[in-house]
C-alpha cells in the first residue's frame, strides 16, 4: 500500500517536473524570439543604412518582415524536426494559421480598441485584396493538392513544390511593393531613423547575436510546446496530433505574435495608422508565403484535417477586415467585434481538442 503511494506520488513528481520544465522552456523561447528579434531588426536597419540602401527597402523589408521572424524560426524548427524525427508539423501550420488570426482579431482588435484607425482607400483596393487572395491560394495548397502526399485520405499538406511557389509568390510581392512605393512616394510614411550613432562593427554584431537568439528561441518554443501538448494529450486521453495543433494554434501562435502586438498597439496609440494596419497585412503575408514557403520545402507539412477550419477563420477574417476597412475607419466597435470573435475562437479551439471534433 505504502509503495504503491510512494511510486504514485515520485509519478506525480516527476509529470510535474516536466511540465515545469516544458513551461520554462516555452517562456524562455517567447523572451528570447521578442528580444533578439528586435535586437536583429536594428542591428540589419543600421547596416543597410551604412551601405547606403534606401529607407524604403529598409522598412519594406526589415522592419515590416523582421516582426514576423518569431514565426519564421518556430515554423522551420518544428518543419526540421518532423524531417528528422518523423510526425506531423502540427505546430508549423499550427502556428502559421494561428499567428494570422490572432494577428487579425486580437493584434488588431487590440490597436483599435486603443484608438479608431483611418484606413486608405488604397489598402482597400490593393493590399487587403491581395492578402486576401494569397490565402485562399494557402487555404487551396493546405486542402487540396496535399492529399496525395499525406499520409492518409484524412491528412492535409502543403507539398514541397507548393512551399516553392510561395516563396516565389513572395519575392514577386515584394517586388511590386518596392515599384509601387516608389510611383507613388505620397503613401510612403517615413521610416524612423534608427541609425543613432551606432558603429558598424556593434550592428553587425547585434545582428549575428540577434539570428543566434532568434534560432535558440524557436528551438526552445518548439521544446516547450510539443512537449505541453504531448503531455496534455496523455493526462486528457486525447489525440496528440490535435493537442499540437492546439498548442500551435494558440499559445505559440499569440507568443510569436507579440512582436506584432507591441508594435501595432504603441503605433495606433501614437497615431501611426499606416504603421498599424500595414504592419498586420505585412506580417500575415509573410507568414503565409514566406514562413510557411521555407517550411513546406525543407519538409512537407502534413496535418490533420482539422485545420482546415482554421484555414477557412483565417480565410473568413481576412474577408471580414476588408469589409470593415471599406468604411475608411476601424472603430472601437470594430475592436470589440474582433476581439469577440478570437474569444469564441479560443473556446472552439479548446473544445474540439477536448472533444475530439474532426472535419
Amino acid at each position: 500500500m505504502i509503495a504503491s503511494l510512494l511510486e504514485g506520488l515520485i509519478e506525480n513528481l516527476h509529470i510535474a517536473l516536466k511540465l515545469s520544465i516544458y513551461v520554462v522552456g516555452l517562456a524562455l523561447g517567447v523572451f528570447c524570439l521578442v528580444k533578439f528579434c528586435n535586437l536583429f531588426v536594428d542591428g540589419a536597419g543600421v547596416i543597410a543604412k551604412k551601405l547606403k540602401i534606401s529607407p524604403l527597402i529598409i522598412g519594406l523589408t526589415i522592419v515590416a518582415m523582421g516582426t514576423s521572424l518569431p514565426e519564421l524560426a518556430v515554423s522551420v524548427s518544428d518543419s526540421i524536426t518532423c524531417l528528422i524525427q518523423g510526425g506531423h508539423a502540427n505546430v508549423a501550420i499550427g502556428n502559421v494559421v494561428g499567428s494570422n488570426i490572432c494577428n487579425i482579431l486580437l493584434v488588431l482588435g487590440f490597436s483599435v480598441t486603443f484608438t479608431p484607425i483611418a484606413i486608405r482607400k488604397n489598402i482597400c483596393k490593393r493590399e487587403l485584396p491581395i492578402l486576401i487572395s494569397c490565402t485562399a491560394l494557402v487555404v487551396l495548397f493546405v486542402c487540396l493538392f496535399g492529399l496525395n502526399t499525406a499520409a492518409s485520405l484524412t491528412d492535409l499538406a502543403v507539398t514541397r513544390w507548393e512551399g516553392v511557389i510561395l516563396v516565389v509568390i513572395m519575392i514577386a510581392y515584394l517586388t511590386y511593393i518596392v515599384i509601387m512605393a516608389k510611383k507613388r512616394p505620397d503613401e510612403l510614411d517615413p521610416v524612423e531613423d534608427i541609425t543613432a550613432d551606432m558603429p558598424l562593427w556593434r550592428a553587425i554584431l547585434f545582428v549575428f547575436i540577434g539570428a543566434a537568439g532568434i534560432f535558440l528561441g524557436g528551438q526552445l518554443v518548439e521544446f516547450g510546446a510539443k512537449g505541453l501538448a504531448m503531455q496534455g494529450a496523455e493526462a486528457l486521453k486525447i489525440d496528440h496530433d490535435m493537442a499540437e495543433a492546439l498548442v500551435g494554434l494558440t499559445i505559440v501562435a499569440v507568443g510569436t505574435s507579440l512582436p506584432e502586438l507591441v508594435t501595432s498597439c504603441i503605433a495606433a496609440k501614437k497615431g501611426e495608422n499606416e504603421i498599424a494596419v500595414g504592419n498586420v497585412i505585412g506580417s500575415n503575408m509573410f507568414n503565409m508565403l514566406f514562413v510557411m514557403g521555407i517550411s513546406a520545402t525543407v519538409n512537407p507539412l502534413t496535418t490533420g484535417s482539422q485545420v482546415l477550419v482554421d484555414c477557412l477563420v483565417m480565410l473568413a477574417v481576412t474577408v471580414l477586415l476588408l469589409v470593415f476597412a471599406q468604411k475608411g475607419k476601424l472603430t472601437k466597435t470594430h475592436g470589440i467585434t474582433l476581439l469577440s470573435i478570437y474569444g469564441v475562437y479560443l473556446v472552439y479551439l479548446i473544445l474540439r481538442t477536448v472533444l475530439g471534433w474532426t472535419f
